[in-house]
């Protein structure tokens, strides 16, 4: 599951026991990401805090499945597996449609965005990729370019945040070995309209 011990869902007590059962799925299942921190279950508390609030609330105008797209894409940028496999899934799921979900997956894989994308979301994946690869080279103009699409400065903040937190997911399952074994793909804490349900459905 990783290349570092972890706790699982049976043997957690105390503060971890109280956080996996706020977070764990069907069957008493936790995410391998999640369980990666079980060795310092306030990482977890973090980690979750900043996944719900950043992608899975009320107050985002972004559509929900576009910022998965955008986790998908940075996933893909950054070669991590699990987190594609678990965001396509999804994203398949935020769809209900399974056509679409796998025309938008080939794009993103093959960097050929549109016309799977329209112009605005081609722009902003645009920025994903230029964030992920080249940090520093970002400039005002990046953003402008964004606003000339039609994004306002919030939905560019949302852009960045998942974005960013991606990039923080998949160095994290990188980073530690995290693997896809024994996983039910495409749970989330979706419940956008309850920033404390932090729970996989």
């Amino acid at each position: 599951m990783a290349w570092i011990h972890t706790i699982d869902y049976q043997q957690a007590d105390g503060a971890l026991k109280a956080l996996y059962d706020k977070i764990k799925g069907p069957g008493d299942a936790v995410d391998n990401i999640l369980a990666a921190h079980s060795l310092r279950p306030h990482t977890l508390t973090g980690h979750m805090a900043l996944y719900k609030n950043v992608l899975h609330h009320r107050a985002n105008t972004v559509p929900k499945w576009f910022l998965e797209a955008i986790g998908v894409y940075t996933s893909l940028l950054n070669r991590c597996a699990y987190c594609v496999e678990h965001h396509s899934a999804g994203l398949a799921r935020l769809l209900g449609d399974a056509e679409r979900s796998s025309t938008l997956r080939q794009a993103l894989e093959q960097g050929e965005l549109a016309p799977a994308f329209d112009p605005a979301q081609v722009a902003a994946l645009g920025y994903v990729a230029k964030l992920t690869h080249q940090p520093a080279s970002m400039v005002a103009a990046d953003l402008a370019a964004l606003r000339a699409h039609g994004w306002d400065d919030g939905q560019i903040l949302e852009i960045n945040q998942v974005t960013s937190y991606f990039n923080y997911a998949n160095r994290t399952v990188l980073g530690l070995g995290v693997s896809i074994d024994g996983e039910e793909l495409g749970l989330s804490p979706s419940d956008s309209e309850n920033p404390d349900d932090w729970s996989h459905r």
